[in-house]
């Protein structure tokens, strides 16, 4: 029987690509499992990279720093996509996003699990890979970065939020080998982003 193609495919039109949002609690290692995959599949997916007002450092994500102003400034000029404030800073993704999405290609960006709603609203097809780990070594992973004692801490993961059920969620575990989550995780990047052409 000879194939029929679809209406996308016999007017020229491109379906959307798959925005696939990476979200996790502070120590999870989110950072590590994106850098891994991003060597890995670097020249099959886009990972975004955000422009957040905070200066660039060597032991976080490979963002664009900016002052408020400058974001400010880049905001008004449609210089972003979407943007969200979290823990007094600003994040936002670049206007070629879109762009970029539209041609029918996937990407990935590192997310905030309290926007999520707002970005499966805003990218339709969105997908969620949540990084989680065993709280405990969640707790011993932020006590060894040095930046908060144990009390806040505690109060963190007290404050630690479910991830919204907004769009098809992916879980990776990280509460062991990195290596073994990696590979999780690539995975799971692969599989949402070859499943991911939005119907229109």
């Amino acid at each position: 029987m000879a194939q029929t193609d679809t209406p996308e495919e016999a007017s020229g039109a491109t379906r959307p690509g798959r925005l696939i949002a990476v979200v996790g609690p502070s120590g999870v290692g989110k950072d590590s499992l994106l850098a891994l995959a991003r060597r890995e599949l670097g020249a099959e997916l886009c990972f975004v990279q955000r422009t957040i007002t905070r200066p660039a450092a060597g032991d976080a994500e490979d963002h664009v720093p900016a002052t408020d102003a400058e974001f400010a400034a880049r905001e008004a000029a449609g210089g972003f996509c979407f943007c969200w404030r979290a823990h007094d800073l600003c994040y936002g993704l670049p206007a070629s996003l879109r762009d970029h999405l539209a041609a029918g290609l996937p990407a990935v960006v590192n997310g905030s699990r309290k926007v999520l709603p707002q970005m499966a609203a805003c990218f339709p097809g969105l997908a969620i890979v949540s990084i989680t780990a065993d709280p405990q070594v969640i707790a011993a992973r932020l006590v060894a970065r040095g930046r908060e004692d144990a009390a806040q801490v505690a109060a963190r993961l007290a404050r630690s939020a479910p991830v919204p059920a907004v769009a098809p969620i992916r879980v990776v575990d990280n509460s062991g080998a990195l290596e073994v989550a990696a590979a999780d995780f690539v995975a799971a990047l692969r599989d949402l982003a070859r499943s991911g052409r939005v119907e229109r």
